[in-house]
């Protein structure tokens, strides 16, 4: 397990880069007690620089010098590049197919090679390590490594600060780095706090993980919110997620898509499907909590033609996939 320690030494590392994000009450607007922690306004769009600066940070000079790679959906491959931008270190992002197009020149602009396999992560994963071994570079995994939690980690740590009376967190989950670190830093600071996971329906493998007490691999994953989609969590984040998470729910994409949209037009926050499962699981009326119930809304990496898209497939009554 992170140690609350290695999480507090993450936090001080990441200070160079990862700003100090408003936690915004729109209760008035949501009709129940709601604050939305907005990672979508990090560098890069989304909570991942934390973990990834983090890791790109303790690498040696060595390592850094011959570069690191990563596969990622699109959020994490733009974190670890600027990363290793700022800390000068060539960077190698493997993408699935499907990556909206701002994700990828995201991950460009901030001088990263892309490189696109296949539509799930173990193929993106299998790639990225044929890059690894063929180039010397160092592996920034997404979610999976002590480092990369802890860095998440420095989130919990940040909303305790802001908001000391919280009674709920409600984290997304794709490969559990940011529920597994934040779970780890709340939980070890203040146990009574209650950490929620929200998966979309349609790829829940965390959850499925849970109630099978090992970590599953689900034969396909399929959901609007792409960052949300690996088809089997890490064995360390699934590790976290059994010790320090109180529970892991699921949000339809039809909740998603309008969460997207309430988020838009009444709180004015731009968050993309994958940022707002949260806020879709709080508006949706299935998470009770005694007092202040935070949503972490992680990132905001929509382009204006796929926002116009999640618009007219609700004005139409359809879902999205």
């Amino acid at each position: 397990m992170v140690t609350l320690a290695e999480i507090k030494e993450a936090a001080e590392r990441v200070r160079a880069i990862a700003r100090v994000t408003p936690l915004l009450d729109v209760s008035s607007v949501a009709g129940r007690p709601l604050l939305l922690k907005c990672e979508s306004l990090q560098p890069g769009g989304a909570f991942k620089i934390r973990g990834a600066y983090n890791m790109v940070a303790r690498l040696t000079p060595e390592q850094r010098r011959l570069g690191v790679v990563t596969y990622s959906s699109g959020n994490h491959g733009q974190a670890m590049a600027l990363a290793a931008r700022e800390l000068g270190a060539p960077a190698v992002v493997v993408m699935p197919t499907t990556a909206p197009p701002i994700k990828i020149d995201g991950a460009r602009a901030f001088g990263a090679e892309v490189i696109f396999a296949g539509t799930t992560s173990v193929e993106r994963k299998a790639r990225a390590e044929q890059e690894a071994a063929a180039r010397s570079l160092t592996m920034v995994p997404p979610f999976d490594h002590e480092w990369i939690i802890a860095g998440q980690g420095s989130l919990g740590l940040e909303i305790l600060e802001q908001c000391p009376d919280v009674d709920t967190i409600l984290v997304p989950v794709g490969g559990g780095g940011l529920l597994a670190g934040v779970a780890a830093a709340v939980k070890q600071v203040m146990p009574a706090v209650r950490v929620i996971g929200v998966e979309p329906a349609g790829a829940a493998a965390m959850k499925a993980s849970l109630a099978a007490g090992h970590a599953v691999t689900l034969p396909k994953t399929e959901s609007v919110a792409d960052g949300l989609m690996p088809v089997r969590p890490g064995d360390l984040t699934f590790a976290h997620a059994q010790r320090f998470v109180d529970d892991v729910i699921t949000v339809e994409d039809d909740q998603i898509i309008d969460a997207v949209l309430w988020l838009f037009t009444k709180a004015k926050v731009v968050a993309e499907p994958s940022g707002a499962a949260t806020v879709a699981a709080a508006l949706g009326g299935t998470v009770s909590s005694a007092g202040r119930l935070v949503a972490i809304v992680s990132g905001g990496n929509i382009g204006l033609e796929k926002l116009e898209e999640l618009r007219v497939s609700r004005s139409n009554g359809v879902g999205l996939r």
